[in-house]
């Protein structure tokens, strides 16, 4: 699984914000990487200089494998919250998509097979 990392001007942290992101991407979500193909991150603060209620935002795009993507949005007044709860999110997110291609017996269902 690839990790992209994206960042506008007014977000600081540089090499070290990127890895830490990197690598929580990577654990938080170990148990799709079978699955996903790349994740890219987005972190923006939305109202730049100015300081504000839930003005960070992380924006998730996953690629999953022979899927269509899956995005997810969170916003809060620090990076790191507004980027852990967006994990969270795709984890809840991927959990719902990738559990309906099996049925409950473990089995690939219809939707699954490929033409």
């Amino acid at each position: 699984m690839q990790v992209q990392v994206n960042t506008d001007d007014h977000i600081q942290g540089g090499e070290s914000l990127a890895q830490w992101v990197r690598d929580e991407v990577a654990s938080r979500l170990a148990r799709f990487k079978d699955h996903l193909t790349r994740v890219e991150v987005f972190l923006t603060d939305i109202d730049a200089t100015k300081s504000g209620v839930n003005d960070k935002r992380c924006r998730l795009e996953a690629r999953v494998a022979g899927r269509q993507p899956v995005s997810v949005v969170a916003d809060s007044d620090k990076m790191a919250v507004a980027f852990i709860n967006a994990v969270e999110k795709l984890a809840s997110v991927l959990d719902a998509d990738l559990g309906r291609v099996k049925d409950r017996n473990g089995r690939d269902t219809i939707r699954a097979m490929t033409e």
